[in-house]
């Protein structure tokens, strides 16, 4: 299904013919890809990361509305014999408010739209390729294949190990990837051209919340305090990520600016022990289980855990183009309730053992079963000669919250990356699909949170959500 189909039948204005004379936006972007490259290229800066940020990446908030959209075209369409002229002046004479109002007098609009929701339909796709980096964040995404959450569904996943999240990135929007495993900031830089082309791109689930850690050198233990750290080379997996943000955030909580006292570099995280052991880096902040590696190969310790800067931060998440969800509605429903319900099942501690066995191999994350059990388990050897006993070291909850894009939007502005008003919550609700991540906890069963929003504590400093540019403000160290 095309967007050109999905106009609001009950506005006079509003054409719902297409053809190949159509001069609409997207009739003529669909029939003419240089058209389209170039209004992409428009969109997206390329010579620089950073932008003007006002934005809407897309009209409908979730699957569930475009197939309400579709199913109220379809009786209107149906209604006047397919005579699009018709509808149109019966609109202008009455408006389309009475329209509306006179067919739900007749028809059970409510009713219709939820059998045919119910109904479903046969999967578009059964075999899909989903990308990931091989870190203990991706544990559902990748966990899904090897017991079964993907096939239980009727889907065909190949989960395709991916170097870094450049990569998985481009692959993605080149469309070589159904679906991936992203850091959630990505998902809204690549739908607002931040760094790449702009594409639409939707975040219907959460993978991990916590699940980092700060690393320094072995030869660093007795520069705990970060005030100390001025000219450390420090890496982060990419730049739109959660690391970079919280990096950013610790060290400028601690008087030095992470863009002048600091050096930050982009490392995969396959390859941030290698770089920690030659003395490239002199610490990292990174997923594990590449923080518990340094420890096992006695090359770097934990200075600290993510979560205690901030419980219950998100990190890496499930996402894919708009596109595949809207022409895959069937498929991407299968898919997200595969991924939710793998969450779900690596949330309880009781079945982390398992997890571990099942995703150590070479084709998922090639480490050993040990070093992953520290991690998963949250009883683990912190290279200072202590063994810290942390349950939800790392933990997963699918929901993504509203709030926790409007946080990473604040950061980017914050630092640069975005400049100019910025709709924080417009966007968040775009972007971040809660309502499709909703229904599918609702119909597995799961605890469904009762808002999108919320507050949260960083570092003791409170985040309120309905001031974000207040919060910003509260910096003294920022590039706006």
């Amino acid at each position: 299904m095309s967007n050109k189909s999905l106009g609001d039948p009950y506005q006079s204005e509003v054409s719902l013919i297409h053809s190949k004379r159509c001069r609409c936006d997207s009739c003529r972007f669909a029939g003419d890809e240089r058209t389209y490259s170039q209004a992409l290229e428009q969109q997206a800066d390329q010579s620089s990361t950073h932008r003007e940020s006002n934005a809407h990446p897309c009209e409908f908030q979730s699957a569930e509305e475009v197939m309400d959209r579709a199913i109220e075209n379809t009786i209107v369409r149906a209604v006047f014999g397919q005579d699009d002229h018709s509808r149109r002046r019966f609109i202008r004479a009455v408006g389309g408010g009475t329209l509306a109002a006179a067919l739900s007098s007749v028809l059970p609009m409510g009713a219709i739209k939820a059998a045919a929701k119910e109904a479903g339909g046969p999967l578009e796709k059964k075999k899909l390729n989903v990308g990931f980096v091989p870190i203990t964040c991706a544990t559902p995404i990748i966990m899904a294949h090897p017991m079964g959450f993907y096939a239980k569904h009727g889907l065909e996943v190949e989960v395709i190990k991916t170097a870094g999240w450049a990569v998985a990135r481009d692959k993605s929007l080149a469309g070589e990837y159904d679906a991936s495993h992203m850091l959630t900031p990505m998902p809204l830089a690549m739908s607002l051209g931040i760094g790449s082309t702009a594409k639409n791109f939707i975040m219907p689930a959460v993978e991990n919340i916590n699940g980092q850690a700060i690393v320094l050198h072995v030869d660093h233990k007795d520069k705990r305090d970060p005030k100390q750290w001025k000219g450390f080379k420090f890496g982060v997996p990419f730049e739109y990520s959660m690391h970079n943000f919280l990096l950013r955030y610790y060290v400028a909580e601690h008087g030095l600016d992470p863009d002048k006292d600091i050096q930050i570099r982009v490392v995969p995280p396959p390859e941030m022990v290698a770089n920690l052991r030659a003395g490239n880096l002199d610490g990292y902040l990174s997923p594990d289980p590449f923080n518990q590696r340094a420890v096992w190969e006695k090359v770097g310790f934990i200075h600290t855990l993510t979560k205690d800067l901030w419980d219950g931060h998100p990190c890496c998440a499930f996402a894919c183009s708009q596109e595949f969800a809207l022409t895959h509605p069937n498929t991407y429903g299968a898919l997200l309730k595969s991924i939710v319900e793998a969450t779900h099942y690596s949330s309880k501690t009781e079945n982390r053992k398992d997890i571990a066995a099942a995703i150590a191999p070479a084709n998922y994350l090639n480490q050993p079963v040990p070093v992953i059990e520290q991690v998963l388990l949250g009883r683990y050897a912190d290279g200072l000669g202590e063994v810290k006993h942390v349950p939800d070291r790392i933990d997963f909850d699918p929901f993504p919250w509203h709030s926790m894009a409007v946080w990473i939007l604040t950061q980017m502005k914050r630092w640069g990356y975005i400049k100019g008003n910025v709709d924080y919550q417009t966007i968040a609700r775009q972007v971040y699909l809660a309502s499709d991540c909703e229904k599918v906890l609702k119909e597995l069963g799961y605890p469904v949170p009762s808002g999108t929003n919320k507050n949260y504590f960083i570092m003791g400093k409170e985040f309120d959500v309905t001031k974000p540019d207040d919060y910003i403000n509260s910096f003294t160290i920022r590039r706006t």
